[in-house]
């Protein structure tokens, strides 16, 4: 699980020109992302590559959906970004990624998943790093949607 694909023409706008984008999308990873280092980010040609050291998983899958909802990004590669094994006694969260399709709204895709359209905020607050509002979504962005 280390290569995930992105809609390369939407997201946030980070960089203009493609030598400060491995910059650029570090100090956002730096900003919007708490619990990584030993942080390395390189771009060549859509492809974003981050290696480093993530507290737990949940921290990882922020950095790959922060990194790859950059306008400009079409494939993230994670291989080298560890996060470790959750401890015995904490059940592995399971977390789906999904892509927004037109349409979509939070309550809609709460219903799809959890069968009750109120269950959005669930939904939003496991993706707070990357929703601002939960009424300003858009097609192509991914998020993760985290188990009941």
């Amino acid at each position: 699980m280390g290569l995930f694909d992105f809609v390369k023409d939407v997201g946030r706008q980070v960089f203009d020109t493609d030598a400060e984008a491995a910059d650029n999308i570090k100090e956002e990873l730096e900003i919007r992302t708490s619990g990584l280092s030993n942080l390395d980010v390189k771009f060549d040609d859509g492809v974003v590559t981050i290696c480093g050291d993530c507290t737990n998983a949940a921290v990882r899958d922020s950095a790959i959906l922060i990194a790859g909802n950059v306008q400009g990004v079409e494939k993230v590669v994670a291989d080298d970004l560890k996060a470790p094994p959750p401890a015995p006694e904490e059940p592995e969260e399971k977390v789906e990624f999904y892509e927004i399709v037109s349409g979509d709204t939070l309550g809609a895709i709460a219903k799809k998943f959890y069968g009750k359209s109120s269950k959005y905020m669930a939904i939003f607050e496991a993706n707070r790093d990357i929703i601002s509002d939960p009424n300003k979504i858009y097609p192509g962005q991914k998020i993760r949607i985290p188990g009941e």
